[in-house]
């Protein structure tokens, strides 16, 4: 009888940042989107960086490679004494699809709002994000809000 393979949820770390390049590049790629280069060092600097405004990061590993990545961050909310927790980006490569990597990365920004006092954990995906939609209706509520943004000059 064989085993399944240990999936790990863990902090991002400095070591990492070959693989999550690879993974944020994936991610992008899956959004019809591209950064310049300087951008993904300064977002990975500040993924792992002390300052309490920035993103945190969190990744998956299988098998001791990683396979997903999720960023959130914490903050002030008018509504709220206690902060809430944005969930930003969220990816599992494709080959690991249907093996629970997005829920384990959710639960484990939960874990962190958990931890951190934050009841209120929320995240924006596409409408024609299905396959994704279908694990977020399992484990969260959609609501009814509509997002809008400035139209840039």
């Amino acid at each position: 009888m064989t085993s399944e393979p240990a999936l790990e949820v863990r902090p991002l770390q400095e070591s990492d940042r070959d693989a999550w390049a690879a993974l944020w590049l994936a991610y992008l790629d899956f959004y019809k989107t591209s950064l310049p280069a300087a951008t993904f060092n300064v977002y990975f600097d500040r993924l792992l960086g002390a300052d309490p405004q920035d993103f945190n990061g969190l990744v998956a590993v299988l098998d001791g490679k990683l396979v997903g990545l999720t960023h959130y961050l914490f903050h002030r909310h008018g509504w709220k004494v206690e902060n809430v927790c944005y969930l930003q980006d969220l990816y599992a490569d494709p080959s690991v699809r249907g093996m629970g990597v997005g829920r384990a990365l959710i639960e484990g920004v939960y874990a962190a709002a958990d931890a951190n006092g934050t009841p209120s954990v929320y995240w924006l995906t596409q409408e024609e994000n299905t396959e994704a939609r279908k694990l977020y209706d399992r484990i969260a509520k959609v609501t009814n809000f509509i997002k809008y943004g400035r139209v840039e000059a």
